[in-house]
């Protein structure tokens, strides 16, 4: 029985996403890109289990893992989980009818500080 990433210990996590990356190199070298696609989330999962959560609060922006020019602004966390909304650097709205989502802490890249 597969235990949950919650109840694993770092080194079982570091373990789980050893085994995963191989598994997304074998997919990906066989042209699964959709197989290959659920390794790499469920690698980036792994590792927002590794994370402090504690370290993201309401109102950062962090830029968004391999999107560059892409932002992120927090409105709470969940667990391992920020919800918030896409956004420009500043932290407007990238759209008007911008939708709020949850992505994993994970998923988010530098800290934008705010400018003064």
């Amino acid at each position: 029985m597969e235990m949950r990433y919650s109840d694993m210990t770092v080194e079982q996590l570091r373990e789980e996403i050893a085994r995963l990356t191989e598994k997304a190199q074998k997919a990906e070298q066989l042209g699964m890109v959709n197989e290959y696609a659920v390794y790499e989330r469920k690698m980036m999962m792994a590792k927002a289990y590794m994370m402090d959560p504690a370290a993201y609060e309401a109102g950062d922006i962090y830029e968004i893992e391999n999107t560059p020019n892409h932002y992120f602004k927090i409105d709470y966390r969940n667990g391992v989980f920020v919800w918030g909304k896409r956004t420009d650097r500043e932290g407007n709205p990238i759209a008007i009818d911008t939708e709020q989502e949850a992505l994993p802490i994970s998923m988010l890249g530098n800290y934008m500080p705010p400018e003064k």
